[in-house]
């Protein structure tokens, strides 16, 4: 008998939310899920962008994330708030830092096995000019990368 076949990690990333904050370190949290959103997940039928995570009430939430698609999921509930799954030091160390004035902004959502996860990092909203300033110095990089070549 042949090994089973893993699945493949799927990624569905926020990849504005690179762009927009300057990150921290970011954490790895369950999400609290239905069946059929599960499976759309796993499908690739997920979009981050504009999503955050608040606190309320001890708990962590994401708000914003949109899961799309026809398997048995009403219309009204593709972007309905979700419950993270964390630890209470987890919990602890995102309140102190929306009290420092940062955003907790959801990075990615990941599917490992038979777990869904998404990663969380804490970060603070950058200015036009800092982005500007950003994408100066990735083309600067680019540029000096293909002279070496």
């Amino acid at each position: 008998m042949g090994k089973k076949k893993r699945p493949t990690d799927k990624i569905i990333s926020n990849r504005r939310a690179r762009h927009d904050y300057e990150l921290d370190d970011s954490l790895v949290l369950g999400i609290q899920l239905t069946g059929a959103e599960t499976k759309l997940l796993r499908m690739g039928h997920g979009n981050l962008t504009g999503s955050y995570v608040t606190v309320k009430d001890g708990e962590l939430w994401l708000l914003g994330a949109t899961i799309h698609g026809t398997n048995g999921i009403p219309l009204e509930d593709t972007t309905r708030t979700r419950k993270l799954l964390a630890k209470q030091r987890e919990i602890e160390s995102f309140i102190a830092a929306k009290q420092q004035g940062r955003t907790l902004v959801p990075l990615d959502i990941l599917t490992k096995g038979r777990f869904i996860k998404l990663r969380v990092a804490a970060g603070r909203g950058k200015k036009q000019y800092d982005k500007r300033q950003t994408l100066k110095k990735r083309d600067a990089l680019r540029d000096a990368q293909r002279v070496v070549r």
